[in-house]
Parts: C-alpha cells; structure tokens; sequence
C-alpha cells in the first residue's frame, strides 16, 4: 500500500505542473502572437511602399548624401504622391488627364478588362456615392435557423424588372478572410438592418466572434420577429433569389 500511496502523490502533484506549463504557454502565445503578426505586417507595408524610393534618382536617395537607407520615407513619398494626384484629379484639367489615361487603358486587350474590374471595385468601396457596403445586415444562411452576417450591395438595374417583390443584394463574406465570400439576392422583408458599423462588423467576422462590444446584443428583437419561413430548405434560401 505504501508505494501505491507514494505513486499516486507523485501523479497527482505532476498533473498541475503541466497545467500551470500549459496555461503559460498559451499566455505567452496570445501575447507574442497579435505582437509578431502586427510587427510582421506593418514590415511588410513599410519595406513594400520603401519600393517608391526608387523611383527617385539616385542622387535624391538617402544612401547618397546619407551613406544609410532610413526606412519608411517611402510610406511618406506614397503618401504625398496618392495626396497630389487627388488634388490634381480633383480640377478640370486633372479631371482631363484622367479621361485621357483612362481612354488609353481602355484600349489596350486583357489591361482593360482588368482596370475596369478593379476600378468599378475601388469606386464602390471608396466613393461617398451609393450603398454599397453601408448597411450591415443579418440574413439566413446557410439554412433556416442560422443567421450570417452580410453587407448591402446594390442591385444591378437590369435585374430589378425581374423581380416580383423587392430584393437587396447582399454579400456574405467568409471567416476569417473577408476577402472572400458569397453573392446573393434575398428579399428585403427577410433581412434585419443592424445598428453596426462596417468596422465593427469586419472585427467579428475576422476574429470569429472573439472580439465583441456593448452593442452585440442589439438585434435580437429583431431575430425573433423573423421566424424561420415553414418548409424552407438549406438550398432554397437564399439561393432561391438568385433564381
């Protein structure tokens, strides 16, 4: 009985080292991990934007009059340059040039199908005009009895007389890139418009939920006033707008 006694002991006081080893590990992890990864990115912006510098010449670099590289002068050269090129767009004859670059993009096969592509995406993200990406909304997907959380698009005008009811466009990104995601068109009556910003919004779906605020609870009044539709399948909704 003594030695089983004595094993035991010994059994019973190494299960809490390990926990204690464990539950440090995963400390340390969840410090050094955001750390690395934010340090990581922003090297990479910064060592991306220090490629502007060389469009200068070589007698303008810091290597020249300096002897020493000084990293990030590129972000304030990329900077300068986006903020000079808005205000010369922003007059007739910046408006002009830009006509006249564009009309040159255009012409030129495989580079205009992809300026005009990226270009309607950026004029949808960052113009003040629209809806796009203004509304957050709460649909169901992927079946019934779950809710996603979506972004209003607009709805192309050549769909609209297709309609019988009135739809919105919804985009439904994935977690954790958002970057990603799916397309549809739902009924208006069964999507709720939360009081949530874009921002707010990217947190939770990029941190899987992880990352909350005092306002997660507005909302639920609403869920409950749209109870799932009797008979409706995964397949059919909201895939069924798309039909």
């Amino acid at each position: 009985m003594g030695p089983q006694k004595s094993t035991r002991s010994l059994t019973l006081t190494a299960m809490p080292k390990k926990s204690f080893f464990k539950r440090y590990l995963i400390t340390g992890l969840l410090i050094w991990v955001p750390l690395v990864i934010t340090v990581w990115v922003l090297n990479l912006l910064v060592s991306t934007m220090d490629q502007s510098l060389l469009l200068l010449p070589q007698a303008l670099r810091t290597e020249s009059w300096l002897g020493i590289h000084i990293p990030g002068l590129g972000v304030i050269l990329t900077l300068v340059v986006v903020f000079l090129t808005g205000v010369l767009a922003a007059n007739f004859i910046g408006q002009k040039l830009v006509s006249f670059w564009e009309g040159v993009l255009l012409r030129i096969p495989v580079v205009n199908s992809i300026y005009k592509a990226v270009k309607q995406v950026s004029d949808t993200l960052f113009s003040g005009s629209g809806q796009a990406f203004r509304k957050v909304l709460l649909v169901r997907y992927p079946h019934p009895e779950a809710w996603s959380l979506a972004f209003q698009t607009n709805v192309p005008s050549e769909l609209t007389s297709h309609f019988s009811t009135e739809y919105v466009a919804v985009f439904i990104p994935t977690t954790p890139s958002p970057v990603n995601g799916f397309y549809f068109y739902v009924k208006r009556s069964e999507v709720i418009e939360l009081e949530m910003s874009t921002d707010e919004a990217l947190k939770y779906i990029i941190s899987m939920g992880v990352v909350t605020t005092d306002n997660s609870a507005k909302g639920r009044k609403g869920i409950e006033a749209h109870p799932a539709p009797q008979g409706m399948t995964p397949a059919a909704h909201p895939r069924a707008a798309n039909e």
